[in-house]
């Protein structure tokens, strides 16, 4: 993975994660909030992206809590099959605020660890809201 998007939790570049693909294959609908997902890109099918779960099929969102792309007021039902993402560093993330809901047929994986740099390793927890499908 390369790219601002989901810093200060990923660095540009120079890391390396654990990414669980098995368990989503297994239980697709598992997803949670708060967790950090690769997915294919809905713009540009040929790149892996990393985002944060920020909302699940039936939330309310807002659409950009910091109004930069959208006013501040706008909020969004995410529709069935669908998830809310959003790259941690949103002045340089592209995502939900910009392509709207994504359906999870998109996802790939969970980030489960960072293990490089060795004094950066960090096992991401799962967050405990799961889609109830």
């Amino acid at each position: 993975m390369a790219g601002p998007s989901m810093l200060p939790t990923l660095d540009n570049s120079g890391e390396l994660v654990i990414e669980s693909i098995l368990p989503h294959r297994l239980f697709p609908n598992r997803l949670a909030r708060g967790e950090l997902i690769t997915l294919i890109s809905p713009v540009n099918p040929s790149r892996i992206i990393c985002k944060r779960v920020i909302g699940l099929p039936g939330d309310i969102v807002c659409v950009d809590p910091t109004g930069l792309k959208a006013p501040s007021t706008e909020h969004v039902v995410i529709p069935k099959g669908h998830i809310w993402i959003a790259g941690d560093n949103a002045a340089w993330s592209m995502d939900s605020r910009d392509y709207g809901p994504v359906s999870m047929a998109l996802v790939r994986g969970r980030i489960a660890a960072r293990i490089y740099p060795f004094n950066r390793f960090t096992v991401f927890s799962r967050a405990a809201t799961y889609i109830d499908q």
